[in-house]
């Protein structure tokens, strides 16, 4: 059954986004006060103008006094949420729907993680309380059993394969290059990154994600209210979470070739935004590529691809900036970094530069519709998040 959902009643009027590095000198509150202060220029008004706020974070900061501390706010109410690496787009979830209830006129939404610091290296993490049945298992090691699923089912060799997953690196790279913002500034040869040391074969170090600091933040407000703000804002058309059971590994039908939550998100952001064809109809994406053969399933599962012929558009260069398709043009979680809890913003950051046409060197010309795409948890148990978003009313 498809939600209601909320679409074209909220609009974002003002982003803001640090760089996503290694910020050895600067506090968590240096990075939350340095992206909503750039977001609240961006959308023209004070921090005495916002009614409510939520800020997403995995583990910099508990409660919502992390945000009201750092931004000295004037007892508004602020809620801290947490959902794995889809934090920051369930922070922006929950603040877009108060928005589109009239409960506030004026929202703003922080994402944050200081990753350096705490020494979370993405290998290892504390586990959730359980009955000790579940798999001792990294993030790599987790995600690396989707390529030889992959590969076997539909026909690649391993050495055609690795090419396959070495192109969405290098891809991701090179649209990094041209991003002044990202962690990694730097186009990688496929040479180079297939012949990175492994982490979890197949995946070498170079197929896997950045460990980063950052922070991302965002203006809301209703739609009818935005021309208040600025001429042009950005249209929320589709909000989509689906938590999963966590039956994957109890099921024959789980192949590992595909991940059950990424398609239920879509279909009901589809629904919601009135999608038929998302191949078609999407003209830019951001997606959770914290491993490549996570990308490689994820243009799959959510339509951009046959099954079975993503590796084949891959090496069409279809999903390249230059493609009918450009997925990560700000270089994705591989090139941009990934701070957990502001990963989501970014994404959405990027949509909202490329509708106003300040992506610079990797404008991708006029998008009128994007898509971003969060994933938290193991491939046979985790959260997915999908965002539409238009530069035009519908």
């Amino acid at each position: 059954m498809s939600r209601k959902g909320i679409h074209d009643q909220v609009t974002v009027v003002g982003m803001g986004c640090t760089k996503f590095t290694e910020h050895w000198d600067k506090s968590v509150d240096d990075l939350m006060i340095e992206a909503a202060y750039e977001a609240l220029h961006d959308a023209g008004i004070e921090l005495k103008d916002v009614e409510a706020a939520w800020i997403g974070t995995m583990d910099s900061g508990y409660a919502g006094t992390t945000l009201s501390s750092a931004l000295k706010s004037d007892y508004i109410p602020i809620t801290r949420v947490e959902n794995m690496c889809a934090t920051g787009s369930e922070a922006f979830r929950n603040a877009s729907y108060a928005v589109a209830s009239g409960a506030y006129d004026v929202a703003l939404v922080v994402g944050v993680e200081k990753l350096k610091d705490s020494g979370y290296s993405g290998l290892v993490m504390n586990a959730s309380p359980g009955d000790g049945t579940a798999p001792n298992i990294t993030a790599p090691a987790s995600f690396s059993l989707l390529a030889p699923a992959y590969f076997h089912r539909y026909g690649l060799d391993a050495k055609q394969g690795k090419e396959v997953l070495s192109r969405i690196a290098w891809k991701n790279h090179a649209n990094g290059a041209l991003n002044p913002k990202a962690q990694y500034q730097k186009e990688m040869s496929m040479e180079t990154i297939m012949n990175s040391p492994l982490i979890a074969a197949p995946l070498g170090v170079l197929d896997c994600s950045g460990v980063a600091d950052g922070a991302a933040a965002a203006v809301i407000v209703r739609t009818e209210d935005s021309k208040k703000y600025r001429e042009d804002p950005m249209y929320v058309k589709a909000l989509s979470i689906a938590a999963g059971p966590g039956e994957g590994m109890l099921t024959k039908e789980f192949d590992f070739t595909s991940i059950r939550e990424n398609v239920k998100a879509a279909e009901e952001a589809y629904k919601q935004a009135g999608i038929k064809n998302p191949r078609k109809e999407i003209d830019m994406a951001e997606v959770h590529d914290c491993f490549t053969p996570t990308e490689l399933v994820i243009y799959e599962d959510l339509g951009f691809s046959e099954r079975g012929e993503g590796w084949k558009d891959v090496q069409n260069g279809r999903f390249d900036l230059t493609g009918d398709l450009p997925v990560n043009p700000d270089g994705g979680l591989k090139s941009f970094g990934h701070p957990i809890g502001a990963s989501g913003l970014r994404m959405l950051y990027e949509m909202y530069l490329q509708f106003q046409g300040k992506a610079e060197k990797r404008q991708i010309g006029d998008p009128k519709i994007g898509l971003t795409h969060n994933l938290g948890g193991y491939p046979w148990q985790c959260v997915s998040f999908i965002s539409i978003v238009g530069k035009e009313l519908s």
